[in-house]
C-alpha cells in the first residue's frame, strides 16, 4: 500500500498507479464495512468540501455530500449560477479563493472541449486537492466504483474476466464519452479483456483509446473493438450498454467551430440504430451467470430493457451505484 496520498489531485485514475489505486480499494472496502457496522469514522473532522456542479447529479453529488457528513465534515453543494462563475469569474480565481476557505475542491463540467480544461485549471492554482465529479474525457470516481464492483462480485483478481462495454441507444440527451473512456482506460489495468461495440459514427476518442491499449499491454488485459453488438456480448461475463454521443467523431475544434452542425449530424446518426438495447435475447448470448452493470440513469426501454435491468441475478447496478459512495469516501480521506 501507499501511505501518503494527502493532498493529491484526482483528475482521472490513468494519473494514478496501480499500487495507490490498491490503496483507495483496501481504503473502499474498510470503509464499507465500518458503514455496515455503523461504526463511527470521522477522519476528516471539522473540514470543508466545495462540490462545484455545472450540470446534474444524484450519485455523485449524494455520494459526496453524504461522504462527507459521513467522515466528520461538511460539503457545499455550488452550482454555477449560485456563484460569481455566472458573471465570468475564472477557474485561476475560485481555486486560489476556495483553497483558503477549506480542504478539497469538486468539480462536475461535463461540456465537450472545455470540460477538463476546466478542471485542470481548478487544480493549476488550488492548494488543496481537486477531485473531478466527471468531465468530457473522464469520470474517475465511477471507474474506480465500477471496479470495486467487480472485485465484489468475481474475486479481487479479475485477470481474464470477459467484459463487454457497448453504446446502446438514448434520446434523453447526447452523453459524455467519459464512462466508456474511463472504463476502456482503467479495467485492462487489472487483466480484465475487454471488448469495446459501437457504430462506426460513435467512436471513442482516438489518443484515449490509443492510451487504453498500452495499459492493457502493461496490465496483462486486452481490449478489442466491434460495430457488431451481438458478436460483443458473446461468452461476456460483464456487460455494460451505455449510450455516449458522437463527439469522438470530431477534433475538439471542429466541433466547437460548428457545434449546431455536428449536432445536427449526430441525431440524425442517432436515429439509425435504435437496435442496439441490452435485452433478453442478447444477455442470452453471453456467459452463463453474466452480470449487468450501468452508471445509471439507465434509459429504460433504449439502453436496456426493464426486464434485465431489474433481474437481480443479473443486475448489479444498485451495488454498483452504492459503491459510489465508498470510493469516494476512500479518495476524500486519502488525499483530504
Amino acid at each position: 500500500m501507499v501511505s501518503d496520498l494527502y493532498r493529491r489531485h484526482f483528475l482521472s485514475d490513468d494519473d494514478w498507479t496501480r499500487q495507490e489505486l490498491d490503496t483507495v480499494f483496501e481504503t473502499a472496502f474498510d470503509l464499507k464495512k465500518m458503514f455496515a457496522r455503523r461504526e463511527p469514522h470521522r477522519f476528516l473532522q471539522d473540514k470543508t468540501l466545495f462540490n462545484i456542479f455545472f450540470e446534474q447529479s444524484t450519485r455523485t453529488r449524494n455520494s459526496m455530500e453524504a461522504g462527507m457528513t459521513q467522515l466528520g465534515g461538511h460539503a457545499h453543494d455550488l452550482t454555477a449560477d449560485k456563484m460569481q462563475i455566472s458573471h465570468g469569474e475564472s477557474a485561476k480565481d475560485t481555486a486560489i479563493i476556495l483553497s483558503r476557505m477549506g480542504h478539497g475542491i469538486a468539480c462536475r463540467n461535463c461540456f465537450y472541449g472545455t470540460g477538463k480544461k476546466y478542471l485542470d485549471e481548478l487544480a493549476k492554482y488550488a492548494s488543496v486537492p481537486v477531485m473531478s465529479l466527471q468531465d468530457d474525457v473522464y469520470h474517475p470516481f465511477q471507474g474506480l466504483a465500477d471496479l470495486m464492483t467487480i472485485f465484489e462480485h468475481f474475486g479481487r483478481n479479475a485477470k481474464g474476466l470477459k467484459l463487454t462495454i457497448s453504446w446502446a441507444y438514448a434520446d434523453t440527451h447526447s452523453k459524455p464519452l467519459s464512462v466508456p473512456q474511463t472504463q476502456a482506460l482503467l479495467f485492462p489495468r487489472y487483466g480484465i479483456d475487454v471488448t469495446i461495440a459501437h457504430p462506426e459514427e460513435f467512436p471513442l476518442r482516438r489518443d484515449i483509446m490509443e492510451k487504453a491499449c498500452l495499459n492493457a499491454k502493461k496490465g496483462g488485459g486486452s481490449l478489442r473493438f466491434t460495430s457488431n453488438m451481438d458478436e460483443a456480448f458473446e461468452g461476456a461475463q460483464v456487460v455494460i450498454p451505455k449510450n455516449w454521443g458522437g463527439f469522438g467523431r470530431y477534433g475538439v475544434e471542429d466541433f466547437l467551430n460548428n457545434e449546431d452542425e455536428c449536432k445536427k449530424e449526430m441525431k440524425a446518426s442517432l436515429e439509425k440504430y435504435k437496435s442496439w438495447i441490452c435485452d433478453e435475447r442478447r444477455i442470452r448470448l453471453a456467459s452463463k451467470g453474466v452480470k449487468l452493470m450501468h452508471a445509471l440513469p439507465a434509459d429504460r426501454g433504449h439502453e436496456v430493457t426493464d426486464e434485465v435491468l431489474d433481474n437481480p441475478e443479473i443486475s448489479i447496478v444498485y451495488d454498483e451505484a452504492e459503491n459510489r459512495l465508498h470510493t469516494a469516501k476512500a479518495i476524500m480521506a486519502l488525499t483530504m
